[in-house]
């Protein structure tokens, strides 16, 4: 049985996550940025004091903990020149910064334990780079890099990390999506709405429970 936290838990991919870790027999600590059923703790990911509040809530719930997963996301991208700054900055924020968060937050801990797990939720399009998306493939691509370096860091402390790098799938992440280059928007749509992949089929193939393998 493993200790498990899981961001960007209310729907979707996390909610996914959190049930099939259950399923496996784990304890799930489940965050969103927003209140709602089955969240245990109100969590954005871009603030350093709710990092610092889940950090303590793990503490005084466990102990400690076993496997950190850095589900929470949102979708954006456009062409060149219709992804303006705010918008490359929007997503780096969020699905680049709020995992480095995470991790650096979780890392003392996981260090004085002597094992554990990092997942860290990137996207294919962190592997392969297809047009209109260049905002969205440059923090995924980030996200892979960052989670081999903390692979190659963090092996001697007895840390596993992990980056799941899915395709297309069902799920409501493209109610997140911003950006005014609304033609790559509905292509990005058809291509979710029209998988044949769900999010629990994602979930399924996830690694990181079971004592943190």
């Amino acid at each position: 049985m493993s200790r498990v936290l899981v961001t960007g838990a209310a729907s979707g991919l996390g909610a996914a996550l959190a049930a099939a870790f259950r399923a496996r027999g784990d304890e799930v600590l489940a965050t969103d940025r927003v209140v709602a059923d089955g969240i245990d703790l109100v969590l954005d990911i871009t603030s350093d004091a709710d990092w610092a509040a889940a950090k303590t809530a793990v503490e005084e719930r466990w102990g400690g903990l076993d496997v950190l997963v850095n589900n929470a996301g949102v979708a954006g991208g456009g062409r060149i020149e219709l992804c303006s700054m705010d918008d490359w900055r929007w997503i780096t924020e969020i699905n680049l910064f709020g995992v480095v968060r995470g991790v650096q937050t979780f890392t003392p801990m996981l260090k004085a334990r002597g094992s554990g797990h990092i997942v860290n939720v990137a996207s294919l399009a962190g592997l392969v780079h297809p047009a209109g998306m260049g905002s969205y493939n440059a923090v995924k691509a980030a996200v892979v890099a960052f989670t081999e370096t903390c692979g190659h860091e963090l092996a001697g402390f007895g840390i596993k990390a992990s980056a799941v790098c899915p395709s297309y799938f069902r799920t409501n992440l493209i109610d997140s999506m911003q950006g005014t280059d609304e033609a790559v928007g509905k292509v990005i749509g058809n291509l979710v709405a029209t998988s044949k992949v769900s999010a629990d089929d994602i979930a399924s193939a996830v690694p990181g429970g079971d004592g943190g393998r």
